[in-house]
């Protein structure tokens, strides 16, 4: 049957007045009674910027009171750990800034933001902005009221060394799996007297007895320091590289990264350098031949349902980024982890 008037006409009676917040779909009518007051939706770019346009929970980091959150969104600003570009501890209010992420995902259908108890609670105070080690020491205390308090922590970063106190913080009571997406595996060892850079987190949680190396799978590995990461397969990591993932299929590296998680608690930790950097220029440690933002959502999203109990973004460095789409990205994936978090039957 062809377009008739008779179609118009129905289409006519049943939208020409409707609103924006009114469907026909009853789940989409969910969505948006969460979202909508009326006919209006708060605009994006008012207000005081938040990560993910989440509500504000200030904290007082001497008597920390997270109320009923369920999750705790906050920053991690420094980068004391780089081997290359520094910058990523710009990388918070980069991803703050950014306007029009979500609130609803389409390709899991959950509003994050409206489903779940989560607030941005700013940044990890941190007493020196020139002591790595003491900076470390600051990020595991403040994920480790997080965890007491039975909160999630979801951390934007700064550089990957962060990764290493906020397992200390997750793992604290036993080693957890991890899903790591990244153009590197970040488990080197000393570089010049320091093992606590950016390029070893995973080596040192695993050493730390907080990262369970068989329930640890990397993906997106590529680059020309294959050489220094030994260590990853030595201690029976997963490691999938960049150039097999076409070979692989996206559908098989999810169903292999869920059998070596399993059923246990998984930390899932997102370096924006996997993104190749036509997606995102804006990082340290750029490597071409890198994931497309496609093939990274796909990824995230074939974790639903997996028991995340913490994760992080981290490595975007805004000021190598002219057009901004490396924050976009990181917010965007912070996004995508979040959603993960919604249960089932909310």
């Amino acid at each position: 049957m062809t377009w008739n008037e008779e179609k118009l006409a129905q289409l006519r009676q049943q939208y020409a007045d409707a609103a924006g917040a009114e469907s026909s779909n009853p789940a989409y009518q969910k969505i948006a009674d969460m979202i909508f007051a009326g006919d209006r939706r708060p605009p994006p770019y008012a207000g005081i910027p938040t990560l993910l346009d989440a509500p504000i929970h200030t904290i007082d980091s001497d008597k920390p009171d997270f109320g009923d959150l369920e999750v705790a969104l906050f920053g991690v600003p420094m980068d004391l750990g780089v081997t290359n570009r520094n910058g990523s501890r710009f990388g918070p209010r980069a991803l703050r800034a950014i306007e029009r992420v979500g609130p609803y995902n389409d390709a899991l259908g959950v509003a994050p933001i409206h489903q779940l108890k989560v607030a941005d609670i700013g940044d990890v105070p941190m007493q020196s902005r020139f002591d790595l080690a003491s900076c470390h020491a600051d990020i595991r205390d403040f994920a480790r009221a997080i965890v007491k308090a039975g909160v999630i922590p979801l951390a934007v970063g700064g550089d990957h060394s962060i990764s290493q106190p906020l397992l200390q913080a997750v793992g604290e009571k036993g080693p957890v799996g991890m899903i790591h997406i990244d153009a590197h595996c970040d488990t080197g060892g000393a570089y010049e007297g320091e093992k606590f850079h950016h390029g070893g987190p995973f080596r040192n949680a695993v050493l730390d007895g907080v990262l369970d190396p068989e329930r640890t799978i990397q993906i997106g590995i590529r680059g020309a320091a294959e050489y220094i990461w030994e260590f990853s397969t030595e201690a029976g990591m997963t490691v999938v590289y960049a150039r097999d993932i076409e070979r692989l299929g996206i559908d098989a590296i999810i169903q292999t990264a869920r059998q070596v998680v399993g059923d246990g608690p998984v930390y899932f930790s997102f370096d924006i350098d996997s993104l190749d950097p036509a997606y995102a220029p804006g990082t340290g440690t750029p490597e071409v031949g890198g994931l497309t933002t496609r093939e990274a959502f796909a990824l995230i999203r074939g974790m639903r349902g997996l028991n995340i109990i913490g994760g992080d973004v981290v490595e975007v460095a805004p000021q190598y980024d002219a057009t901004t789409n490396t924050a976009q990205n990181g917010a965007q994936m912070l996004f995508e982890i979040l959603s993960l978090l919604v249960p089932s039957d909310r």
